[in-house]
């Protein structure tokens, strides 16, 4: 499947290994070796369907998937302007448009993963860095304690 810098499969490997990089937790690579399994609020082709969240557990475990559900579910525009500020809840899940705040050792995973794939991302496609780089950039500042140390210092 195409993506910025080649295929999927490319960028989903550039992420795991950058979230390596970061000193992130296994599950937490995992997830980002997965985010794109059911489709995102930014890349609508998924690998599989939501409905088959017990394929992916079974292959991955419970808590890797829990992080890729959680990334997959993310309804960006909702979601991204809360993070950072005292709107409450944080999070809506785009597929049951469901609210609520993550606990704090999820928000750092879906930080972690969400900075490591639009990195990638605007590594590989000037256009999109310059349409959402900057947004991106705010928003991450906003939770800059949240963020591996390799990011937040270089925000």
């Amino acid at each position: 499947m195409p993506h910025p810098g080649g295929t999927l499969l490319q960028h989903l490997i550039r992420v795991r290994e950058r979230l390596a990089e970061w000193g992130t937790d296994w599950d937490v690579q995992v997830a980002g070796l997965c985010h794109a399994a059911y489709g995102t609020d930014g890349f609508a082709p998924s690998l599989m369907d939501v409905a088959e969240r017990a394929v992916l557990l079974d292959v991955i475990g419970a808590r890797a998937e829990e992080l890729v559900y959680l990334y997959a579910s993310c309804d960006r525009g909702v979601t991204y302007p809360r993070l950072g500020t005292e709107r409450r809840p944080v999070f809506r899940d785009r597929f049951t448009r469901v609210e609520f705040d993550p606990g704090e050792g999820d928000l750092r995973a879906f930080l972690a993963v969400t900075a490591a794939n639009e990195f990638d991302v605007f590594e590989h496609n000037a256009e999109l860095r310059r349409q959402y780089e900057a947004g991106l950039v705010r928003m991450l500042r906003r939770v800059a304690g949240l963020l591996p140390r390799a990011v937040a210092t270089t925000l």
